[in-house]
């Protein structure tokens, strides 16, 4: 499967309807439709379905074609499909009905928006939040981060050290300073976790109190904060990163509560 097809949901169920019907001869037992070689793993299989649906390839309550069709098109055995698809079923993605067949059961995502989370959650609710992902996060980031993802890391820091008190740029590469930390972790999931709350941050709710909080001498205080988690990092002090990290976010709900207050 191209990258492309995959971002595409309309030519994934083209192309997927394209072998099953064998018009990409995919009847022959091969898959070039999605690009796929022979694998007996369901749960390859189960995770290649499941993005097709996700992707929007099939809509809610399309019937999926015949187990033995899937065979085909997936390059793999009937008795591995019908395991992804129980796998499928057991997460509600899809239903069996007897004598009719497989159907998908999937809307899409929650539809909660982004501005709707961030309308739910207060600045320190947010801090409070990364309070639990964030000092793992530089754990991980001690532990498993490369040159290349250091060197990436210290020309982010380089960037806003050099922001004065401009609080836009600041807060720019402030965002990319923690998403950096989170690649560093070289967890995807937390990765991800990260980048909805890097989103989070930058909704009004968040930027109101930032105008107030970011002085010139409080983005200073905040970039020797950056600069001791960095260091940390690179000598892989896995406690003093932790700690790092914990002392910057103590200091930003501080910081919260003053503005507050005040």
């Amino acid at each position: 499967m191209s990258d492309e097809t995959e971002n595409d949901p309309g030519a994934l169920r083209e192309e997927l309807f394209g072998a099953l019907t064998g018009k990409n001869g995919a009847e022959s037992g091969a898959d070039p439709a999605l690009g796929m070689a022979r694998s007996r793993n369901a749960n390859s299989i189960t995770n290649r379905l499941r993005r097709a649906i996700e992707a929007g390839a099939f809509n809610d309550g399309d019937q999926l074609p015949p187990e033995r069709q899937l065979a085909v098109a997936l390059g793999t055995a009937r008795s591995t499909v019908r395991k992804s698809l129980d796998q499928l079923e057991s997460e509600g993605m899809v239903v069996r009905r007897v004598g009719s067949g497989t159907f998908v059961n999937y809307e899409g995502p929650p539809r909660t928006s982004t501005e709707e989370i961030s309308y739910l959650v207060s600045p320190l609710q947010l801090v409070e939040t990364r309070f639990s992902v964030e000092p793992y996060m530089a754990r991980l980031a001690a532990i498993h981060a490369n040159q290349k993802d250091l060197e990436n890391f210290e020309e982010v820091l380089r960037r806003i050290e050099g922001c004065g008190s401009d609080q836009d740029q600041f807060t720019r590469f402030d965002s990319e300073f923690h998403l950096q930390l989170a690649r560093c972790s070289r967890n995807p999931l937390m990765l991800r976790i990260y980048q909805q709350i890097n989103t989070v941050r930058t909704e009004a709710q968040w930027n109101q109190v930032k105008r107030v909080i970011l002085t010139g001498d409080k983005i200073a205080d905040y970039n020797r904060e950056h600069r001791r988690i960095f260091e940390a990092l690179r000598a892989r002090d896995v406690n003093g990163a932790v700690e790092a990290m914990t002392a910057h976010l103590e200091s930003a709900r501080q910081d919260l509560l003053g503005a507050q207050s005040g």
